[in-house]
């Protein structure tokens, strides 16, 4: 029998972890599968920044209105059934064990070479349809245009977020360039929700004959339980696409579902160690976490532990979050891509510690601790700090 760990090490075996875009592979083994994804009904979310925010403000609205909803999001921080969850549940570990295992297996059999991310997204379709979910808040990966999720031939809307440069070797070195791929999530006659005019997004709605629909990110944020003044571009997102789609989700549910959404490591609160953990992973997020702290903790001492990958455009982010009185440390952790703490200190302006899992922290100082960087290197430091992030 098939356990987590097994389904683990098959799909991360040599040569999985990669990033190959386009839709060629994955279309073959869904169609093996009997194209489960025709088959649902998705609100399917792309964006350089605030894509799982909003997608987690949806799935938790759409449950509250009693529907059987399907969320899928990446990264993980602790274990990949975090990505599959239904109603706000994680796919079990025998189910998602058993998923992998029959997927992998028929693609193995039909030569089908599968990356880790479409292995995670097949899983991800099939056990939706089977579970029979009403609708699947679908988040892309990278990109749009030839991420995986993008298999998906119509959906009830699509909603672009922030678009900033990131991922420029694969996806463009301009904004305009950028916004063009997150564009190819955009349906025939299936509306899109922006709340930034790039010219493309306009040109491939037209061409397409879909509605989009520009809204002003004015939405008052203050019953959703998710913090940072970058909620407000999100939630504003979230809820047009709701009323888009559901129009008859009455505003007290609504409500209720703002008070219970849930997003692991987004500006997220622990008060027994007066930390902030937040995936700020570029320099538009390193701005946004940046403002969030000055607005909700204006007058606080603080200690950083940052650490990111390398492809990363670290010297901006360095350069941006720290002042000239912060306490800054900089951890290498496992990824193979993790950038090594000397040209971190390199580019930093200000003095700074390497951290190691010996360093010792004062959590009880007064200071307000920040860790940030990188959403790979979260689990690896909770560990060592012995911080609890499930709500």
């Amino acid at each position: 029998m098939q356990t987590y760990y097994d389904a683990i090490n098959l799909i991360t075996s040599a040569g999985k972890f990669r990033i190959s875009l386009g839709l060629e592979r994955i279309e073959k083994i869904l169609g093996l599968l009997g194209n489960p994804q025709d088959k649902l009904q998705c609100i399917h979310v792309a964006g350089t920044n605030g894509k799982g925010s909003v997608c987690a403000i949806l799935s938790s609205i759409l449950t509250a209105a009693g529907k059987k909803t399907g969320l899928y999001t990446s990264p993980h921080i602790f274990k990949y059934n975090e990505r599959i969850k239904i109603n706000g549940e994680p796919i079990s570990d025998e189910d998602f064990a058993s998923y992998v295992a029959g997927i992998t297996k028929l693609a193995d059999k039909n030569k089908i070479d599968l990356t880790e991310f479409e292995i995670l997204t097949a899983v991800m379709f099939k056990y939706f349809y089977d579970n029979q979910v009403e609708v699947v808040v679908l988040e892309t990966g990278l990109g749009g245009r030839y991420d995986a999720t993008n298999v998906i031939k119509r959906n009830l809307c699509s909603v672009i977020t922030h678009v900033a440069l990131d991922h420029t070797e694969r996806l463009g070195n301009t904004k305009e360039k950028i916004a063009f791929e997150k564009a190819g999530i955009i349906k025939p006659g299936c509306p899109c929700i922006v709340f930034e005019g790039y010219e493309v997004y306009k040109d491939v709605a037209d061409k397409l004959n879909s509605a989009l629909i520009l809204i002003a990110p004015f939405e008052n944020p203050e019953k959703l339980s998710l913090k940072g003044i970058y909620q407000q571009e999100n939630l504003s997102l979230a809820l047009a696409a709701i009323r888009q789609v559901f129009p008859e989700i009455s505003q007290d549910v609504i409500d209720i579902g703002l008070g219970k959404v849930q997003h692991m490591c987004r500006f997220q609160y622990i008060e027994d160690k007066n930390l902030i953990i937040d995936g700020a992973h570029n320099p538009d997020g390193v701005n946004a976490l940046s403002a969030s702290l000055n607005q909700y903790y204006p007058n606080s001492k603080r200690r950083f532990i940052f650490g990111c990958l390398k492809n990363k455009d670290y010297s901006k982010m360095v350069q941006t979050l720290f002042e000239p009185d912060d306490e800054i440390y900089f951890y290498h952790f496992r990824h193979k891509n993790s950038c090594e703490v000397s040209e971190l200190q390199r580019v930093c302006p200000y003095q700074s510690n390497e951290f190691t899992k010996n360093t010792q922290i004062d959590f009880h100082d007064g200071k307000l601790n920040i860790i940030c960087g990188s959403f790979y290197m979260i689990a690896e430091l909770a560990e060592i700090l012995g911080v609890s992030c499930n709500k």
